[in-house]
């Protein structure tokens, strides 16, 4: 039975509700044939939410790890391609930190590829009329810390491990609220496009 991990994020910077996380929630409820899936719920922390991440790696030691994040100003689900070794937060995380022009690891590699079958995934997420394409950033925020701590730990203890990262946009609900000139996709949409992405994966 091959295992799963499936990282989302709290809300932050003044969000009520973080699409990552409401989606990460609804996998709860779906049954993967012949896997176990097991959702963790990330803090909004520079340094807690990768040390709870890298726990769950070395104690579940899963097959696959997918991280999910918000990205609120994209207009499709974005599997991300390359995570790079820096910290330039536009915001400061859910505890006061942001970190400018700082490297992720001292001295580590300047990016790591992802190792999910982003384009598979984005295939399928298109096939099932839902707006997807490949990003070639994940931003210099904690997703892309979160993304490439995850990918360093990996690739300096040579775990047999795939993992990346997918970016989510807005609800229209959440949009509506606060953001209605920014795009959106319903949550069903949103939902689906993670469900499709973790069966791609399991493959």
């Amino acid at each position: 039975m091959k295992k799963l991990l499936l990282t989302a994020f709290e809300p932050f910077d003044g969000e009520s509700i973080n699409p990552s996380l409401e989606a990460a929630r609804q996998m709860k409820k779906v049954d993967f044939q012949d896997a176990e899936v097991r959702v963790a719920e990330l803090p909004v922390d520079r340094y807690r939410a990768v040390e709870l991440a890298l726990e769950l790696l070395h104690s579940m030691k899963p097959d696959v790890v997918i991280m999910l994040g918000e990205a609120g100003a994209r207009y499709r689900v974005n599997p991300e391609r390359v995570a790079i070794n820096i910290d330039d937060f536009r915001v400061a995380d859910n505890v006061g930190n942001q970190p400018r022009d700082e490297p992720i690891v001292e001295g580590g590699p300047v990016a790591y590829f992802s190792t999910l079958q982003i384009r598979a995934i984005t295939d399928r997420i298109i096939q099932a009329h839902i707006p997807a394409a490949i990003s070639n950033s994940a931003g210099s925020h904690l997703c892309n810390r979160l993304f490439f701590s995850v990918m360093h730990a990996i690739n300096v203890e040579r775990l047999p491990v795939n993992a990346g990262f997918i970016h989510l946009p807005y609800f229209h609900d959440q949009a509506m609220k606060k953001h209605p000139d920014v795009p959106s996709l319903s949550r069903e949409s949103i939902v689906e496009a993670v469900r499709l992405a973790i069966e791609v994966s399991l493959v």
